[in-house]
């Protein structure tokens, strides 16, 4: 099998999500041998700190980690996909984010690789905080170089778990107001919305140009 030249992550739960399309969207963009990885099937703790990592860059944790670190690291390219639960990155984004500490040390294994990032929400204003801190680990800490930030409007959970009209905490209500009803929005599809998904075509067509 060949070693693809281009890593997708999505943080997003979600079966086929907004952010799981567009991290695929910017992955079939490119015309290069890629993978699509969803982190909430595997199995990928937070970073214990135990620092047994820093001889040799490879992390000792026994998890699905170490087999993505080695096609992370043979990788040219990341798109990595989140989306911002409570006003913050998802513990599944979050968690690989900090397991790249294993690859920073003496070496920088990372620094070189062009990364792109998806982030979908409800929230600009968490949405503008999550993509700042993305930035600075992307460029300052792993010394990548950021070719793009995509940002998605999603749907608020309550629109499909069954009690948006009743819920005392409905998110539907708080969005709108008390006597909002689930029918009152309209899901958010990313394939509607055209600049955001004609960008992703963009920076997916670019990456793979840089690839040349």
């Amino acid at each position: 099998m060949t070693q693809p030249q281009i890593i997708g992550v999505s943080g997003s739960p979600i079966k086929d999500s907004n952010t799981d399309r567009l991290v695929r969207t910017i992955l079939d963009a490119t015309g290069r041998e890629t993978e699509f990885v969803k982190l909430s099937r595997i199995n990928v703790r937070p970073c214990l700190g135990c620092k047994k990592c820093v001889p040799d860059n490879i992390c000792k944790v026994k998890d699905d980690f170490p087999e993505l670190a080695q096609k992370i690291k043979a990788a040219k390219a990341l798109v990595i996909g989140a989306y911002p639960p409570y006003g913050q990155i998802d513990a599944f984004t979050k968690a690989l984010l900090e397991r790249f500490w294993s690859f920073r040390h003496q070496k920088n294994l990372l620094k070189g690789k062009l990364c792109a990032t998806v982030l979908t929400g409800i929230d600009p204003r968490a949405m503008d905080v999550i993509n700042t801190a993305l930035a600075a680990e992307i460029r300052d800490y792993e010394n990548m170089e950021l070719l793009g930030q995509l940002s998605v409007q999603g749907n608020v959970p309550c629109l499909y778990c069954g009690e948006g009209d009743s819920c005392e905490m409905s998110g539907v209500k708080m969005r709108l107001n008390p006597d909002a009803k689930v029918a009152d929005f309209a899901y958010a599809r990313v394939e509607d919305q055209n600049d955001v998904w004609d960008e992703a075509k963009r920076i997916g067509r670019l990456i793979g140009e840089r690839l040349q």
